[in-house]
């Protein structure tokens, strides 16, 4: 008996091992995603890129949509776009384009430049610095694309981000503030190069309304992180004349990793709510 349970289970896993990809139609969270490789001659490497459509897009062919970036979509996007259908379905936010954009490695020696890509410089850290490079893809190469090939709104793009990757948040609403409508970084990470920050560096477009910017702080989040990220909060609270709206969130209970859930939606609603 107990070598028949054995040998099922052999059989078992070597079928699994076997396995090179995993069918994910039968989860409804992220059955229907949409795949772009996408090269960059800006950046000089490739993106894995996913989409993911509202319900009703192929009925409602007239329709635009808010469109949402997410970075770190390796990790991020199974886990956002699963909660935004959540969110969507209870109506707390309208229907939107959800993009995610993965590096498919976790490991900078395995093609993860999120250290490279999503920072200012710093004098601590000669690798980083790459964020310009970065959001060219984004504006030319990136939007470009997704906006040709599904019906995004431009005026409507929201950028999300945690940690290094609410660096980049942060960096691309203070360089150029109307790439984006909607900001929402989440625990930004400015502990190696605060001062740039709390510069300004790009101005706004007088001519469309004000971008807006939530930025979102967990009450546990890492010494290090937190109080850089504090230092921001204080210094633009006290800005009249910012070029954007900005809104700020102290997450309570939430650590540096617990918080993408928690901005998101806090984020998301803020955005929603706050008048078109």
């Amino acid at each position: 008996m107990r070598t028949g349970v054995i040998l099922v289970a052999v059989i078992f896993l070597a079928a699994f091992a076997s396995a090179s990809e995993v069918d994910t139609r039968f989860l409804q969270g992220l059955g229907g995603s949409h795949y772009l490789q996408v090269e960059s001659e800006t950046v000089g490497r490739d993106f894995h890129v996913y989409v993911m459509l509202p319900d009703g897009y192929e009925e409602n062919a007239d329709q635009a949509y808010p469109t949402i970036y997410v970075l770190d979509g390796g990790n991020l996007y199974p886990l956002l776009v699963s909660y935004y259908g959540y969110l969507n379905f209870g109506q707390e936010v309208p229907d939107a384009i959800i993009v995610g954009i993965s590096y498919g490695a976790d490991t900078f020696s395995g093609g993860n430049y999120r250290s490279t890509d999503y920072t200012a410089p710093s004098e601590e850290r000669d690798y980083w610095g790459g964020a310009g490079n970065y959001q060219t893809f984004l504006s030319d190469e990136l939007m470009p694309l997704v906006e040709k090939n599904f019906r995004s709104q431009p005026d409507r793009r929201i950028i999300f981000g945690q940690s290094l990757a609410g660096q980049f948040v942060l960096y691309t609403a203070l360089t150029e503030p109307n790439l984006f409508w909607g900001h929402i970084a989440s625990n930004p990470a400015l502990h190696r190069n605060l001062p740039f920050f709390l510069q300004a560096h790009g101005t706004a477009n007088d001519d469309v309304a004000p971008s807006r910017l939530f930025v979102a702080s967990g009450s546990h989040d890492d010494e290090q992180f937190r109080i850089p990220a504090r230092q921001w909060i204080e210094h633009w609270s006290d800005v009249d004349d910012t070029p954007w709206e900005l809104e700020i969130a102290i997450l309570e209970g939430h650590t540096h990793m617990s918080a993408p859930p928690a901005s998101f939606r806090a984020g998301m609603r803020w955005l929603f709510s706050s008048g078109e």
